[in-house]
C-alpha cells in the first residue's frame, strides 16, 4: 500500500492510480471566503499534492455564518493563513503557497508568474478581476472552474456544472459571457452555477461601506454546496488527465 492511511477511503473508491495523479497535481483557488473555503476542504481532503491560495480579505465577524475560515477565534486574520494552517493540519505533506492580497485584471498574471498550475478554481465575486483571470486561464491553456453567483439562493439542488455557454438564469453567469465573449471567448470553460432565480429582497444597498455596495443574503449550506460541485469539476478534470496519459502511453 503506497498511499497513506488516511487516503485508504478514497483509494478504496478512485484506486491508486487516480490518487497518484491527484497527489502530484498544482491547483490554484482565487478567493478563499464563502465558496472557496469549502473548494480547499475538499481539494486536501482528496490529496491535491500542491495548493496555491490566493486572497486578500480577513476573516469578519459576518462571515460565520458561511466561511470554513470563519471562528471566533481567527476573526481578524488573513482568510490565507487560516486555511493554510488547517490544511497543513488535515495533509502535513501539502505544498502550499499563498498570495495574501488583492489582485486587479491588471495584476492577476502575477498569479502564473513562476508556477505552473495544472488546474484553477475561481470564486472570485468580483466581475473585472474574475473576467481578467478566465481570460489568463483561456491564454495559458489551464483548465479552470469557475463559480458563478453562489449569494440569494437557497435551493441546492439547482446547483448544476456546466460549460459557460450552457449557464442560465444566473445575472453573474450572463455579464461574465459577455465580457468573455467580447474577447472572442465563448466556451471551453467549466462553470459552475444555480438556475435557481435570485430570492426577491435578499440583497440590500450598502450605503456606509466604502468597499461594497450591495450586500446579498446567504444561508450556511450553499456556499458549501457550490464549493463542493468547484472541487468536484476540478478533481474530475485531474482524474480524466490522469486516464488520457495513461491511454497515450
Amino acid at each position: 500500500m503506497s498511499h497513506e492511511l488516511w487516503q485508504d477511503r478514497t483509494v478504496l473508491l478512485w484506486g491508486e492510480d487516480a490518487v497518484r495523479a491527484i497527489r502530484q497535481a498544482r491547483v490554484l483557488v482565487v478567493g478563499v471566503g464563502g465558496v472557496g473555503g469549502f473548494a480547499v476542504e475538499t481539494l486536501v481532503r482528496a490529496g491535491i499534492g500542491e495548493l496555491g491560495l490566493a486572497d486578500g480579505d480577513r476573516v469578519e465577524e459576518t462571515n460565520r455564518n458561511r466561511q470554513m475560515a470563519a471562528l471566533v477565534t481567527t476573526t481578524g486574520q488573513f482568510k490565507t493563513d487560516v486555511l493554510a494552517a488547517r490544511a497543513r493540519d488535515i495533509h502535513p505533506d501539502l505544498r502550499i503557497r499563498t498570495f495574501t492580497r488583492y489582485f486587479r485584471p491588471d495584476t492577476v498574471r502575477q498569479l502564473f508568474e513562476g508556477y505552473r498550475w495544472d488546474c484553477v478554481l475561481d470564486a472570485i465575486d468580483t466581475v473585472a478581476p474574475k473576467t481578467a483571470l478566465l481570460l489568463e486561464c483561456v491564454r495559458r491553456n489551464i483548465p479552470v472552474v469557475s463559480c458563478m453567483g453562489a449569494g440569494a439562493r437557497q435551493d441546492p439542488e439547482s446547483v448544476k456544472c456546466a460549460d459557460i455557454a450552457r449557464t442560465t438564469v444566473c445575472p453573474l453567469a450572463k455579464i461574465i459571457r459577455t465580457n468573455l465573449r467580447n474577447q472572442g471567448v465563448t466556451s471551453g470553460i467549466t462553470a459552475v452555477f444555480s438556475d435557481e432565480s435570485p430570492v426577491p429582497g435578499s440583497i440590500r444597498h450598502d450605503t456606509t461601506s466604502p468597499d461594497k455596495r450591495s450586500v446579498t443574503g446567504t444561508v450556511s449550506y450553499m456556499p458549501a454546496v457550490f464549493g463542493c460541485h468547484c472541487a468536484a469539476a476540478v478533481l474530475r478534470i485531474l482524474r480524466n488527465r490522469a486516464v488520457s496519459s495513461e491511454v497515450r502511453h
